[in-house]
């Protein structure tokens, strides 16, 4: 058990060191980019109901963030992030969503145990992740990339790092900060 672990380790050490040495890291990701329009969707939320992007059109900025997996660390750290950065986001007009497959009893586990004033969307299917062309790291982990969507629908941000979870936040809300009223 032990080698296995160690190999992935490894590997893992490896293909993100090269991921960096190209810039991919911190890069755009192939699908959606900025000064498109973004792609509707509708998806489950943890709460029982569902959350369209036109919900928000004329209303409020988006804050779209694709994130892996409910509860690992990386993750955990991000979306507390979010969290701690919450009011920030409202007072300059934007709502946060996060989205990942986990399942709507995941999303409803994660969100009351780190208290997440915001909801989580369930890509069951990874339609969404595909759409927005969120890239995967290694071919099998989901990627994680954040967008920033202003009140007409236009993506102004475009922010892809796996590893440097906080620098979601702080990029997106710099962005928001710049276009909010």
């Amino acid at each position: 058990m032990r080698s296995w672990t160690f190999l992935f380790s490894l590997l893992l050490l490896t293909v993100v060191g090269m991921a960096v040495l190209r810039g991919a890291d911190a890069g755009a990701s192939t699908g959606i980019k900025v000064g498109d329009k973004a792609p509707d969707f509708t998806l489950p939320a943890q709460d029982g109901g569902s959350v369209s992007l036109h919900d928000f059109a004329g209303n409020k900025a988006v804050v779209l963030y694709f994130y892996p997996k409910d509860k690992s660390l990386v993750c955990t750290k991000e979306a507390c992030s979010f969290r701690d950065a919450y009011e920030d986001f409202k007072q300059a007009g934007a709502e946060v969503l996060g989205v990942s497959s986990d399942s709507e009893k995941s999303h409803e586990g994660f969100v009351g145990e780190y208290k997440l004033p915001f909801k989580l969307l369930t890509d069951k299917d990874g339609k969404l992740r595909k759409t927005y062309g969120v890239p995967s790291s290694m071919g099998v982990v989901p990627g994680r990339v954040t967008y920033v969507i202003d009140e007409a629908g236009t993506v102004r941000l475009v922010f892809n790092s796996q590893l440097d979870a906080a620098k979601h936040v702080t990029e997106a809300l710099s962005v928001i900060k710049q276009f909010s009223k």
